[in-house]
């Protein structure tokens, strides 16, 4: 179902590889892309769950927008290992104007999509997702 505000609508694709990383914990991460021509979120990449967060950064364009799923894996000051999802709306500051509009229209109605995720950020530059965010954030 198209998004009334900006008509992207998500493909069930991007919600199958959601539920894996949910449910399974089989990937470390997704990046999904709007493709403009059918005006979808589509899934852009799956990083397998040996890849590290360095490999989730290295995957997002310096120049254009994008969502993406992080997996989280980290322990307490307890030794208990956890795990969160964190949702992240990458939006650098060189993106066109027109992108980060649509994307970021787009951005409520596609993370409803998504039921399980527990820790949102909004980023422009690699330094507001760091490790040091995401380990900040997830206590």
């Amino acid at each position: 179902m198209a998004n009334s505000a900006s008509g992207i609508a998500v493909s069930d694709e991007c919600k199958l590889r959601f539920l894996e990383l949910k449910a399974k914990r089989n990937h470390r991460y997704i990046v999904f892309k709007i493709d403009d021509t059918v005006q979808q979120v589509k899934v852009e990449k799956i990083g397998t769950h040996g890849e590290t967060y360095q490999d989730f950064a290295d995957s997002l364009p310096a120049n254009e927008c994008r969502y993406a799923v992080f997996d989280y894996d980290f322990t307490t000051d307890e030794n208990c290992h956890k795990s969160k999802i964190f949702f992240i709306a990458w939006s650098p500051d060189i993106a066109r104007v027109r992108t980060k509009m649509l994307y970021a229209s787009s951005k409520d109605r596609f993370k409803r999509e998504l039921d399980g995720i527990q820790v949102e950020l909004q980023a422009t530059d690699p330094s507001e997702m760091s490790m040091d965010i995401f380990k900040e954030r997830a206590y």
